[in-house]
């Protein structure tokens, strides 16, 4: 090694070189042994190398890894099924890619083709407005961007796609005014905003939206790629809303933690306005990955990881509540998707993700003031208590500098 990085600096340095995981440890490239409380973004809901998977990915390694998507394959079609019982079908139809915004392109383009269509916008126009909320997080592609409610985030890459409104989160007003029927085909939203902070809208605002959806014959599309197949404390983040979207935006544990899998799924009559040419994913549905996504959802549902997720939270956060620190002013979030806000005036939450880092803990700092917890499914009572001691530690030992700062000043 030169030690020159030969990568685009899209990420800041990192702070720890992973070389080996296994369950809800890694040990990076001197021996450390953390935990990983941030499962790769919630991407490592099975755990690390979990046994089965790895298996499913050797054996269709031995079979059959690619083949152009114009021909079929079995496994394809089998993942698919499964997905649509899991979730409580029927899903209508699935379309297989690689990454969450790659779902979230797909499910706005064909909200655009579906609100172009049939007559449902006014003469001369087409219903191509997508309403999103501010702090939502829908991925890094030009047109999932535009739909990401963050504008410091927008800034570099202007002019981004038109046709995209955003309002705050919870506010059914502020819905009601933005789904105006004459030109949004779509509601594009997150059940739990994740990278904006693990913010959860109040009881009851979903279903408002999607009665607002209904009267105006507008879709409603849901982005689980980090909420969804058991994060959360149920199969999907709606299902504790009672509610079902008309398009469903699946990623990151359908992947097992080993493959980039995601997934657009929407009722039949919404997918039929794609055609063949319409859209598409070279390497989408691709054998090797439908294998991985098939062994990830027999685990999700043999091991009972929903139930296990909430379980595993709620204990979670009733042991964060018991520090009872000052510097902690929100425990947020549900199942295995937790916040923590921080005081500003005491540290911020990147010192804390750095204490706690130093204690063998990862995690990760959101908007200045959250440290976002996702551990694996898999997680023990005797890691959370861990885990929940250093939170406890590194506290101590900010209030202690603190107090030195002040000491140092007067």
């Amino acid at each position: 090694m030169t030690g020159r990085s030969f990568l685009m600096p899209n990420y800041a340095p990192p702070p720890v070189t992973c070389v080996r995981g296994e369950g809800s440890r890694l040990w990076d490239v001197d021996g450390k042994e953390y935990l990983d409380f941030l499962g790769g973004l919630a991407v490592t809901s099975l755990g690390h190398s979990h046994p089965a998977v790895a298996a499913a990915v050797a054996e269709q390694a031995r079979t059959l890894l690619h083949v152009c998507n114009l021909f079929g394959t079995t496994v394809g079609p089998e993942v698919a099924e499964t997905l649509d019982r899991l979730i409580g079908g029927p899903a209508g139809q699935i379309f297989f890619c690689n990454s969450g915004a790659e779902a979230n392109e797909c499910a706005i383009k064909l909200a655009r083709k579906w609100g172009g269509g049939a007559g449902r916008g006014p003469k001369g126009h087409t219903r191509h407005g997508v309403v999103s909320t501010y702090g939502s997080f829908h991925g890094r592609t030009l047109a999932a961007l535009a739909a990401t409610g963050q504008p410091t985030k927008h800034e570099p890459f202007q002019p981004l796609p038109e046709g995209f409104r955003h309002v705050a989160l919870g506010d059914v007003e502020a819905m009601d005014a933005a789904v105006d029927p004459s030109v949004v085909g779509a509601v594009l939203l997150e059940p739990i905003q994740g990278e904006g902070g693990v913010n959860v809208p109040p009881k009851g605002w979903f279903a408002e939206v999607r009665r607002i959806c209904d009267e105006r014959d507008v879709l409603l599309v849901l982005d689980e790629v980090q909420t969804g197949l058991g994060r959360t404390g149920r199969v999907l983040a709606c299902d504790h809303e009672g509610i079902r979207p008309d398009g469903l935006t699946l990623g990151k544990a359908l992947g097992g933690g080993l493959l980039p899998v995601s997934a657009f799924l929407a009722r039949e009559d919404v997918m039929a306005q794609f055609t063949p040419g319409d859209h598409g994913s070279t390497f989408g549905g691709n054998p090797l990955s439908a294998a991985v996504g098939e062994a990830a959802l027999k685990l999700l549902e043999r091991e009972q990881l929903a139930r296990r997720a909430h379980d595993q939270g709620e204990y979670l956060m009733a042991q964060l509540g018991k520090l009872n620190h000052p510097a902690i002013t929100d425990i947020r979030g549900k199942g295995l998707l937790v916040g923590v806000e921080i005081d500003p005036k005491f540290a911020s939450a990147r010192l804390v993700c750095e204490g706690l880092m130093a204690e063998g803990i990862l995690s990760k700092d959101t908007h200045g003031t959250v440290v976002r917890f996702a551990p694996p499914l898999v997680i023990e009572r005797e890691q959370i208590d861990f885990a929940v001691a250093a939170v406890q530690r590194v506290l101590k030992s900010l209030e202690s500098k603190a107090k030195v700062r002040e000491t140092e000043t007067v």
